[in-house]
């Protein structure tokens, strides 16, 4: 059944209640690497890195708003009005997340889901399903999540954004390598993305892949980190917006290489698989901070 824009634009929001605690947080932190380094025996330990890990030193990285409550905003976009698709034929395109102040450790808060945007690509939909947290002090967090849905284009929408960032005409300057655990998807999906084709090998190979892929949103947070700890100094409350295009896949196991260019209020940055000929798997990324 072809998707009805008009119809989806036109829903009422869906709201949930979500809450989450210091463990919520410790294991996506987890999840997108804190505390490891292979070439780094005490990073366990490190102070640096026991501010995502200890709880009593504990700060919140911007990307968990795209877990807390297990994900749950974009599967109530997913369910709205209007939109009867085949989850196959679902692609994640692009995440973009802006925070009106730092996340707290402990809290809750009403989360509302819509679909702020439906776009005819020819061959393709794209839905920008968007999430919005508030708790009792105000707005929290704003998520927009690209949803490329393949086979349900051509119904004579508007074609939406589709502008790329030109790549730097200058070296970059920093890049970094994060490895990537064997495991790193198994731990990942424990923050609330449970498809199997982050674990299973046999719905992987059903899916075209030889063996099961990272989350991107896995990356996504791997790469914030990144950014955080190598511009930021670690202060992860510096962080206003953050938002990227997926343009690849990474395997358990890879490398990535973090290119990022630096502006006073901005960093613009590329990622890679370094394995697989340095292939972009990130791009049109920025985040913006103050």
């Amino acid at each position: 059944m072809p998707i009805d824009a008009e119809k989806a634009l036109a829903a009422e929001p869906r709201s949930t209640r979500i809450s989450w605690g210091h463990k919520d947080v410790q294991l996506y932190h987890l999840g997108i690497g804190a505390g490891f380094g292979p070439d780094r025996p005490d990073a366990a330990t490190d102070p640096a890195e026991l501010r995502y890990t200890l709880e009593s030193r504990l700060q919140v990285l911007p990307s968990f708003a795209t877990v807390a409550g297990a994900g749950m905003g974009v599967v109530g976009g997913l369910s709205s009005p209007g939109i009867d698709i085949d989850l196959a034929a679902v692609l994640h395109g692009g995440q973009s997340v802006r925070v009106h102040r730092p996340i707290p450790v402990k809290g809750g808060a009403e989360v509302t889901s819509k679909v702020a945007a439906v776009y005819d690509k020819g061959k393709a939909a794209v839905l920008v399903l968007r999430t919005e947290a508030a708790d009792e002090e105000g707005p929290l967090w704003t998520n927009d999540a690209q949803i490329y849905v393949r086979g349900e284009g051509g119904f004579g929408g508007e074609r939406g954004p589709s502008e790329r960032a030109a790549y730097p005409a200058i070296a970059p300057n920093h890049i970094v390598r994060r490895p990537i655990r064997p495991d790193q998807a198994l731990l990942y999906r424990l923050s609330g993305d449970w498809n199997p084709l982050h674990a299973d090998p046999e719905f992987a190979a059903l899916a075209g892949f030889d063996r099961p892929i990272l989350h991107g949103l896995c990356t996504y947070g791997i790469t914030l980190k990144a950014v955080a700890d190598t511009v930021l100094g670690g202060d992860v409350t510096r962080i206003r917006s953050y938002r990227t295009r997926f343009t690849g896949i990474v395997f358990p196991g890879e490398t990535l290489s973090i290119e990022m260019w630096t502006s006073e209020s901005q960093v613009r940055v590329e990622v890679r698989a370094v394995e697989r000929d340095n292939a972009m798997v990130l791009g049109d990324t920025f985040v913006e901070h103050s």
